[in-house]
């Protein structure tokens, strides 16, 4: 429905409170800019609620997720440049799954 060209996750926590305007600012504070067709991944302190930020072209898109049991997989916050992450791996991720394990993460070279 929304066209992603780009997912970047923000591994500094978020208040889940946060509407679309304080999610957009910490977006231009950690990104510098809200780039069109990128979308913006945040997580809660604890990791079992994410937010998730797309720029359309056109407006702003905010997607909120949140697991009951359970914990989102979350890189450790403030490791230098915020990781970025194919469309399979967003998909991955908002379902709870180990979203590090598809791609060429996953591939297996030697037995």
């Amino acid at each position: 429905m929304i066209r992603v060209d780009a997912v970047w996750l923000c591994t500094e926590p978020m208040d889940m409170r946060s509407g679309t305007d304080t999610a957009l600012a910490r977006v231009v504070q950690v990104f510098g800019a809200a780039r069109p067709h990128h979308a913006y991944v945040f997580a809660n302190k604890r990791s079992t609620r994410l937010k998730v930020l797309v720029h359309d072209g056109i407006g702003i898109w905010l997607a909120a997720r949140r697991l009951y049991t359970g914990r989102f997989i979350w890189p450790a916050a403030g490791r230098g440049a915020s990781p970025s992450l194919t469309r399979e791996q967003l998909d991955a991720l908002v379902l709870g799954l180990p979203w590090q394990r598809i791609g060429e993460a996953g591939v297996i070279t030697v037995l």
